[in-house]
């Protein structure tokens, strides 16, 4: 399956803006959350929904800042992330889910089971996010890159000015070419730089040699409790042409 365009979402009230987000499946049937990363939003799951949709209800929203969601004046830390998304899971009402989380929303994931260890039935991430004590424990291939965005004057100029993390790092991440369709929907949450805050703020979150302090300490405590957890989960370590840890989602959801 293709999709060139987008649709427009429908949208929540939350705190003092807007989450736009997706929805698929019977709404009586257990809830899987899909969780987004930078600089993407729901649309990346647009072609795993349906499949999981025969089983499950889907949910999977855009970011605070990003997609078609609202941008209101925050610093968008991964705390206000935090906020936001908890606010929408009060709106929506959902007490309970199967995560799926990629890249930065892998970190929201862990301190979700974190904070409130009853609402994981389960959990499959992807590019996820972990405490790194050292810019040696970084992916070589991308530690210029992510330097760059965290040197004050040149992440400003990379990110907000050349949009580089949709026009450069989305395409070298994405294991096929994406489609001038494609990338218009990705570009579409950032016609200006103010608009590109979000995506700039992330790597500045990365907790890699104990900086920033707090998320380190946050996402160091998570990652604790995971390796303590007994709810199932799938680590995907690789970008296979076609994911197949919707098949784990089917294996794990209840069949009553």
């Amino acid at each position: 399956m293709t999709v060139l365009t987008d649709i427009m979402l429908p949208q929540l009230e939350v705190l003092d803006s807007t989450i736009a987000y997706r929805e698929a499946g019977d709404n009586r049937a257990p809830v899987v959350l899909f969780l987004h990363g930078n600089p993407t939003s729901s649309y990346i799951w647009r072609n795993i929904l349906p499949l999981v949709a025969p089983v499950a209800h889907c949910i999977a929203p855009d970011l605070i800042g990003f997609g078609q969601s609202g941008r209101p004046d925050i610093e968008y830390r991964f705390v206000d992330h935090v906020r936001y998304l908890d606010a929408f899971l009060d709106r929506t009402g959902i007490t309970s889910a199967f995560v799926v989380a990629q890249d930065w929303d892998s970190a929201l994931a862990f301190h979700l089971a974190f904070r409130r260890p009853d609402f994981v039935r389960g959990l499959a991430f992807m590019e996820f996010i972990r405490p790194m004590p050292t810019w040696n424990d970084f992916h070589p291939d991308q530690v210029e890159t992510f330097q760059k965005s965290r040197t004050p004057g040149v992440g400003e100029e990379m990110i907000l000015q050349e949009n580089a993390f949709v026009e450069a790092v989305l395409p070298a991440a994405t294991v096929r070419k994406l489609t001038e369709g494609e990338m218009a929907v990705y570009r579409a949450p950032f016609p200006t730089p103010e608009s590109g805050r979000p995506a700039w703020r992330f790597p500045n979150e990365l907790s890699i040699d104990g900086q920033p302090a707090d998320d380190y300490a946050a996402i160091e405590e998570a990652h604790l409790v995971l390796a303590q957890s007994t709810y199932p989960k799938i680590a995907v370590r690789r970008k296979p042409r076609r994911p197949h840890f919707h098949l784990f989602l089917l294996r794990a959801l209840p069949k009553d």
